[in-house]
């Protein structure tokens, strides 16, 4: 059988259930399709791609939500917040990596969906369909329970962690899913993801836990215990702007981090009955660079 014209790119199966976020990625980059598809499977063919990632859940009324965005020094200044309205789907925001799908990161929906993204590291993949086109697809769900329902329902070929929760759902939800299993925990007390699997189901299935990794979700979680009862919010950014540890802080700012990574923006979540208020910072212990009013805006300096 002969091959397809590189210029052609097949549309396989997994992409029939997904046509829409097909057609984002073939969107005007000006790239080979080949290098911008194998762009955004990066963590389903190669473990040690640069994620990393910190998420703080709090559960409460309202739930908070913190996140680290981790990843590679070299896109510091090259990433964005963008707010997309697409023909068929939520509108959302979301951090935004180059020539990336959104929604593998944070993000909030017109639904009051938030999401905020872990890399994991599995030993094994699978075939299916990309980790960063489930995430993309779990922001046009109306709601948690369709978000799990795609996830399950999905052939999937990577791993991801996923902090999902939505303004007027009563849960905050902790999802592990690999090619070959899904976790989905409620999160009924304090906890702290730093980019491995933990969750009693899937936290004995064979992955790369890095120093980093390892060090970030052991102090996460000392910082826990040290602070039950400080404010939510400024708990949160106490766990994600710890640097106690010089050489595996949880925020990551050092060019020669051992993952090759740095923290490229912090983010915390309010999810109440009625709204979701969010506020983006990309600087420690400064006022935050955004806040979620109507719509994502600059704080004025």
């Amino acid at each position: 059988m002969s091959s397809p014209a590189r210029d052609e790119p097949v549309v396989g199966p997994r992409f029939e259930q997904f046509p829409r976020y097909w057609a984002e990625l073939q969107g005007g980059l000006e790239l080979r399709f080949d290098d911008v598809f194998l762009w955004n499977c990066r963590g389903d063919i190669w473990a040690m791609a640069p994620d990393g990632c910190t998420t703080v859940q709090l559960p409460g009324s309202p739930h908070v939500i913190g996140h680290n965005e981790d990843g590679d020094p070299d896109f510091a200044g090259h990433c964005a917040l963008a707010h997309v309205a697409s023909e068929g789907g939520n509108a959302f925001t979301a951090f935004v990596y180059p020539g990336s799908l959104p929604g593998h990161t944070f993000a909030v929906t017109s639904r009051g969906l938030v999401q905020t993204v872990n890399n994991i590291r599995p030993l094994a993949g699978g075939a299916g369909t990309p980790r960063m086109v489930l995430a993309r697809a779990m922001l046009d769900a109306p709601g948690l329970d369709a978000a799990l329902a795609l996830l399950r329902s999905a052939p999937r070929a990577g791993a991801f962690h996923l902090t999902l929760a939505q303004a007027g759902d009563e849960r905050l939800l902790s999802v592990e899913f690999t090619a070959q299993a899904l976790s989905a925990d409620r999160v009924e007390a304090a906890r702290v993801h730093s980019n491995h699997l933990i969750h009693a189901d899937t936290g004995r299935m064979s992955q790369i836990v890095t120093g980093s990794s390892g060090v970030r979700q052991r102090r996460g979680e000392a910082l826990l215990d040290q602070a039950p009862q400080s404010e939510p919010q400024s708990r949160a950014l106490g766990i994600l702007w710890d640097a106690a540890d010089q050489e595996l802080p949880i925020y990551r700012t050092d060019p020669a981090d051992s993952d090759v990574e740095n923290t490229l923006a912090s983010a915390v979540f309010r999810v109440g009955a009625d709204k979701v208020e969010w506020a983006v910072y990309d600087a420690t212990h400064e006022a935050a660079r955004f806040e979620m009013r109507d719509r994502l805006v600059p704080v004025a300096t």
